[in-house]
Parts: structure tokens; sequence; C-alpha cells
């Protein structure tokens, strides 16, 4: 178990809740912080259901660290995950506990992915709450269902909201049917190189590859061309799995000047 002193924050930075309601101890100046959260001053469920005593953040970094200091401003321990080749990064030791995930043959970056580890550390450690962070899993609808299955309250949307409006491609459709104006875009993913390239030649270039899952600005690729097509193709592909854990991708125009 690992602890280094963290600087405290502003409490008003505090934002844990599934609604996304922002909490603000410090306009309760005669409560503690304790105090505060023991009243139903919050609009989340989850919150309502059952404590938060210990979190894990699934995620590294800058991210974990700030996931980290906030757990410390509520007083509610903290729980790191590390991927073997992270065993040296700051944010294992800037949490209360630390686990090194992922399964054998797991890549740096794929560790941060094992829902299953992920899961069993939880469960073998009575970790309350998971906050995803942003990228990796934070979009997933199945991680946010095994949480559920657990009884680990997700920190974010409900599976249900993830599995409408997470995935890129459902959101459009969603969008379409309340015709509400999108981009023009293929209908739903492109399996392959080629329903890419039709699109494009139908709207004409330069169009963007998009990773279905995607978040945080990663799997995507703008192609001016169509000798630029299957290498972009490939390559967006490819980072949609290794950071999402999914390799579904899809096309839009793309707009030079908006």
């Amino acid at each position: 178990m690992w602890r280094v002193p963290i600087r405290r924050a502003c409490p008003s930075s505090v934002y844990f809740n599934n609604n996304t309601s922002f909490i603000n101890p410090t306009s309760h100046p005669q409560l503690s912080t304790n105090q505060y959260y023991s009243k139903k001053n919050y609009t989340t469920r989850a919150w309502e259901k059952k404590d938060i005593k210990k979190i894990l953040c699934a995620n590294r970094g800058e991210i974990a660290v700030r996931v980290f200091r906030a757990c410390t401003e509520l007083d509610i321990s903290s729980v790191a995950i590390f991927s073997k080749e992270d065993r040296l990064c700051a944010h294992r030791f800037s949490a209360d506990e630390s686990y090194q995930v992922g399964s054998d043959g797991c890549t740096p970056v794929g560790a941060y992915l094992d829902q299953k580890d992920i899961i069993r550390i939880c469960k073998e450690n009575n970790i309350d709450a998971v906050h995803p962070g942003y990228g990796f899993l934070s979009e997933s609808a199945q991680f946010a269902r095994a949480c559920e299955r657990e009884g680990i309250t997700f920190i974010g949307p409900s599976s249900q909201l993830i599995d409408d409006l997470g995935c890129k491609t459902a959101g459009r459709e969603l969008a379409n049917k309340a015709n509400v104006p999108v981009i023009p875009g293929s209908d739903g993913p492109v399996n392959n190189v080629n329903e890419a390239k039709k699109f494009a030649n139908d709207v004409k270039y330069p169009v963007i590859l998009k990773a279905a899952l995607g978040g945080g600005g990663r799997g995507m690729r703008i192609v001016n061309s169509e000798k630029e097509m299957d290498e972009a193709f490939k390559r967006c592909k490819s980072e949609a799995e290794s950071f999402f854990g999914d390799g579904t991708i899809f096309v839009e125009k793309f707009l030079v000047n908006p």
C-alpha cells in the first residue's frame, strides 16, 4: 500500500455523481465534508443505496492522480491499478492502495482494458466504486454492466445510456430519428476499406474515419484522397482496438471550414 502527500484542491472541484450535478460543500460551512455528504444533498440513486468508502480509478497518469486527489478531499480511500510497465509511474504511488492489472500477454495499454481483472481486483479488495476517468473503459457499456452485476457503483452514465449515446453510430441513428441535422456519414459501421472508399467517392474527399467507441481524440484519421484510405483505415481500426477494445469504425464527411 502506498501513499504520498497530495496537495488539496478546492472542494468545489468535487463532482462524483452519475448525473454530473456539481456539489459544493463550501456553500454549507456549518457542516464538515463527511456530514455534508451523509445528507441527501445529491441526486444520484446509486449514492442513496450505499456509502462509497473506497474508489478504484481504472485509468493511469494525471487522470488517476486527479481522481485520487478528490478522494482525499472526501475522505474516501483510493485504489490505483497499473500495468507491469507502469509499476514506477506516479499514479501508482498517489493512491492508498495499488494493484497490478492485466492478464498474461496483455500489452501496456491492454492491461487497463482487462475488464475481468479489474472486476476481480474490486471484489477481492472490497472496492465500492470504479471511476473510469476518460478514454479506456469510460465509454464501455459492457464494463458499466459488469460493475452493475457485481454491485459496484460505476461513476458515470448508466450502461443503457452509454449504449444509446456512447456509440457514435447509435448516436447518429437517434439524432436522425429525432430529425436533428447531422454531418453526412455512413449508415452504421463500415466493415472494410472498400465500403469506406465507396462512401468517400459518393460524398467526395476529404472524409474522416472515426472509432465508434472512441473518445479523447483517439481513433480518428482524416483522409484527403483515395490513395490514403488503405493506410488510414488500417491505422484507425488498430488504434480503436488498442485504446477502446473495439475496432468498429465509421466514416463521415470532413468539414474543412465548418
